[in-house]
């Protein structure tokens, strides 16, 4: 039987080989072959950008934009929305013509997806795509597959952090050239092994700066993120829950209903925003509701008030809720309400309406807190008095416990190995992968507490920052601090931290709770060999390793 489409790039992929009739993430082939054909169009965007660079122009930043934020829309959980898709490829042709205009001569040579024309209607399109599935040259050698793939979800990920920074109003050009230099790479077939191998570790810095500038962008318009004890626990009367990473919509979401008698929850990924001080200043934003995104579909099942998806991760709304579920900015469901921005302006009205008609929770439960906001900032703020503890014995290792949560079994691990770590030890957390273990108890050495939540996988320059400081002061590398990372991936995001952690040569990092199906053997056994990657076993077993 033929396949409706191929996807591997996220860790649920069916079988850890790849999903062939829909996705586990809940996209059908539709989708998924408007997406394959978007990734194609970006390829030929990326090439003409490219060729442009070389000629010493300059790209206007809104077509960077446009390439960023398009490739973010084909990241796991973003948009589902095939009338989206056929808008982003209507835009994408534009843009190619814009491009080449601005290059002059088109090389003779160049691919074919750069001379691609979108047809008018979806369904010529959906027949036009099977060019551009992963699988379509079957005589592509597997190992130049899997890099040039690598590096395609390495920027995915690298672009859901532009896309966050752009929406404040910070850019980076070494940043936003990358795009075109890259994706023109995934179609030189003139590139070995070698070659690409390289243009990942390339990649690797380059996100490093992207993070940098996401951290900029947040500290810069809400301040730096301070220790902060937040609700986890409901409190009477109507409320919206924000899920997502987009400070931005958050803050505006504030703003607008201010006064108005709305509580508002945060959810997932936005957990860390009650750190910041210009948003943990309104009042209203009350506490954080449920854990991670793959338990939403649950947590949202009947519920007397509204969810507003800023980003990833969304789900497939059930009927139950699918009236109260607005989204916004890259993220889409078929016949789910969107909030579009127009002039720069977003109007959250039609939440705000359906949050008081719902009425909300109809009483308080006693309270519980947990504690977030523990940035490099603050904590590089406290390094002499964590190197004192770390000289004087009473804190023997640290362990960053972090990444993606997921559905599949064998996440108990990451509950297990935190519950499991000394009580000399300390315990950095980030990401949803936290949402296994952050409701416990662990206790503190001294003034500090044992579970340090550093934030969500768009802070992880915070850790990278911290273990940078903490190496520095000590006068050590990295690789030579008493830190282990335990690292769980779901998607793309997890893809590119994971590269930015490999360019900066950290090695034995422990990987789980599967190793990507788009990682051939070969690739695979290259990052063994340079950076001893190890996949997870048992808690016990990676403590005694690691603790002797």
């Amino acid at each position: 039987m033929e396949e409706l489409m191929f996807c591997y790039q996220c860790e649920q992929t069916i079988g850890g080989k790849g999903c062939t009739k829909a996705g586990n993430c809940g996209k059908d082939a539709e989708v998924a072959a408007l997406q394959d054909l978007l990734v194609y169009q970006l390829k030929g965007i990326g090439f003409l950008g490219n060729e442009i660079l070389k000629q010493g122009k300059n790209i206007d930043k809104e077509i960077s934009k446009f390439v960023q934020d398009a490739c973010f829309s084909t990241l796991t959980n973003v948009n589902f929305d095939p009338e989206r898709f056929v808008e982003y490829l209507n835009k994408s042709q534009k843009i190619k013509e814009n491009l080449k205009t601005l290059l002059g001569n088109v090389p003779a040579n160049a691919p074919e997806c750069v001379n691609y024309t979108i047809p008018a209607s979806k369904d010529e399109m959906l027949k036009d795509a099977k060019k551009a599935g992963i699988m379509y040259d079957q005589n592509l050698d597997m190992n130049i597959r899997s890099l040039r793939e690598t590096l395609i979800y390495g920027l995915k990920g690298m672009a859901a952090y532009a896309h966050h920074a752009h929406v404040l109003g910070f850019y980076d050009n070494d940043v936003d050239n990358f795009f075109y230099k890259a994706f023109a790479s995934t179609i030189d077939n003139k590139l070995s092994v070698d070659d690409l191998f390289n243009l990942i570790m390339e990649f690797g810095k380059v996100n490093l700066k992207c993070m940098e500038l996401l951290d900029k962008a947040n500290t810069q318009t809400y301040g730096n993120p301070v220790p902060t004890p937040v609700l986890i626990t409901k409190k009477k009367g109507p409320f919206i829950i924000v899920s997502g990473h987009d400070l931005k919509d958050l803050h505006e979401l504030l703003i607008q209903t201010e006064g108005k008698g709305i509580n508002i929850y945060t959810h997932g990924e936005m957990l860390p925003a009650h750190g910041y001080p210009e948003l943990k200043r309104f009042k209203h934003l009350i506490g954080n509701y449920g854990g991670a995104w793959q338990n939403q579909q649950n947590e949202f099942d009947n519920i007397p008030g509204c969810i507003l998806m800023t980003t990833n991760c969304l789900q497939k709304p059930r009927d139950s809720y699918k009236d109260r579920i607005f989204t916004t900015s890259i993220v889409g469901w078929p016949d789910v309400q969107h909030i579009r921005e127009i002039d720069g302006k977003k109007d959250f009205t039609p939440i705000i309406n359906k949050a008081l008609e719902l009425g909300g929770f109809t009483e308080d439960e006693p309270e519980k807190t947990i504690l977030v906001g523990f940035g490099h900032n603050t904590v590089l703020s406290l390094a002499d008095k964590i190197l004192d503890a770390v000289k004087k014995g009473q804190i023997r290792h640290f362990f960053l416990i972090g990444g993606c949560d997921g559905a599949r079994p064998g996440r108990n691990y990451y509950t297990e190995i935190a519950q499991k770590a000394p009580k000399d030890t300390i315990i950095l957390t980030l990401a949803c992968g936290k949402y296994r273990f952050n409701k416990l108890d662990f206790g503190s050495i001294g003034e500090f507490p044992r579970l340090l939540d550093v934030g969500q996988c768009n802070d992880s320059y915070s850790a990278i920052k911290i273990a940078q400081g903490l190496a520095d002061a000590l006068g050590c590398g990295i690789n030579d601090l008493p830190l282990s990372l335990i690292l769980s991936w779901y998607e793309q995001k997890a893809v590119c931290i994971l590269l930015t952690l490999l360019s900066l040569g950290i090695k034995n990092i422990y990987l789980g709770p599967t190793l990507p199906a788009f990682i051939s053997p070969d690739v695979l056994q290259v990052l063994i060999d340079k950076f001893n990657i190890k996949p997870i076993s048992t808690a016990d077993a990676e403590l005694k390793t690691i603790l002797g």
